[in-house]
């Protein structure tokens, strides 16, 4: 089956870079995910940009570059946005 409109999930799978995508975004939208306490809760919020297309995510951050790394936000208490996330390891 093809690849969907932008290209990181086919059928069965999604890209990690997809996969952490949606759940920045469920942590910090939806009460019912288990991380929602600590982060949407807690006022944290993704920016508009990345919150309406992945692939504007995706172009912002670049592919992951490894399977070690997530998504880091510089400053915890700061939203999911390009200035303050960056992938990194938990070293």
């Amino acid at each position: 089956m093809s690849s969907t409109s932008h290209g990181h999930a086919k059928e069965g799978s999604r890209s990690p870079e997809y996969t952490v995508w949606v759940n920045m975004i469920q942590r910090c939208t939806n009460p019912r995910h288990t991380s929602y306490p600590s982060y949407g809760a807690r006022g944290i919020k993704v920016v508009e940009r990345w919150r309406s297309e992945f692939a504007l995510f995706l172009a912002d951050m670049g592919p992951r570059p490894g399977p070690s790394y997530s998504i880091d936000r510089i400053d915890p208490d700061g939203n999911y946005e390009p200035t303050n996330c960056r992938w990194s390891t938990r070293k």
